[in-house]
């Protein structure tokens, strides 16, 4: 009689378990916190920030670098045996913070070069004395496989910003940043791209100008004498999607007719922010 009551003890203490989270509502799983979540916020008991941070930080514990990384193909790097002034453009067109030093090829990669240890040898009239190998950084490495919650807690206890991401066989298969991993979590972080709510185009210099991805084409076209279609996508990101024919990266650029478009921010889903340029006028600009 004994051992009956006692067999029973464990299914009777499951049944009153699940019987208290169905009438406490306290979440079994991931799916059952994101909806009671949802529905405090419909309640205005959570501000739709706060929910949709919340949301990322969820998100970023079930993602890997492989993710979010900056491929290899799109990443701008620097030959450790190059000049100052070899690559000091190109350092100024990508306007990055960070490059990668590169041997033999993109595997080899040797050290970081943060764009502001240039400026003594830029500002300060020390060209001649410019060793790149004297002033690298060194670089860190991170699998693919990396989940991003553990890779935002190393970036933060070693205060790097940049790590250089490997595949399997130790190759190299792109680039991440402690701002690819926050922007998971509070959305994209506004830079120095960024201008006034109410702008949707805005003039940088005689031929360069930055441009919202949601800018309609009829007011691209207006405000630059284009006649690219609206037929098919009502905004200039939708255009510059169908050009490249995939999502584009920070850094991609696509030429239609004469108008040159650079990535200036994007993510997983579309673009935000492009520089336009006119072709003609850029080549002259640089000849």
């Amino acid at each position: 009689m004994n051992e009956d009551r006692h067999s029973t003890e464990p299914m009777q203490r499951s049944w009153f378990e699940r019987l208290s989270q169905v009438l406490m509502g306290e979440p079994k799983d991931r799916d059952e916190l994101v909806e009671l979540l949802r529905d405090a916020e419909q309640r205005n008991l959570l501000k739709p920030d706060a929910l949709a941070m919340i949301e990322g930080v969820l998100q970023v514990s079930e993602m890997q670098v492989r993710d979010i990384m900056i491929p290899r193909s799109q990443i701008v790097v620097i030959d450790r045996d190059a000049e100052l002034d070899e690559f000091l453009p190109m350092v100024i067109e990508a306007s990055h913070s960070r490059y990668p030093v590169i041997g033999e090829n993109k595997d080899e990669v040797v050290g970081m070069l943060l764009a502001k240890d240039l400026l003594p040898f830029t500002a300060g009239g020390k060209a001649k004395e410019f060793i790149l190998r004297e002033i690298l950084r060194p670089a860190v490495f991170v699998p693919e496989s990396k989940r991003l919650d553990v890779l935002l807690k190393e970036f933060r206890s070693s205060r790097n910003h940049m790590a250089i991401v490997v595949d399997e066989y130790g190759g190299v298969a792109g680039v991440v940043t402690i701002e690819d991993v926050l922007e998971q979590i509070v959305g994209e972080i506004e830079d120095e791209y960024d201008f006034d709510e109410g702008t949707s185009i805005l003039q940088l210099n005689e031929n360069e100008y930055t441009v919202k991805a949601l800018t309609s084409v009829e007011d691209f076209n207006e405000y630059f004498h284009t006649k690219f279609s609206d037929e098919e996508f009502d905004t200039v990101g939708g255009l510059v999607i169908n050009s490249f024919g995939h999502v584009p990266k920070r850094g991609e650029i696509t030429l239609m007719g004469d108008i040159r478009f650079k990535i200036l921010r994007s993510d997983n889903r579309r673009v935000h922010l492009l520089k336009v340029s006119r072709q003609e006028e850029a080549e002259s600009a640089t000849d």
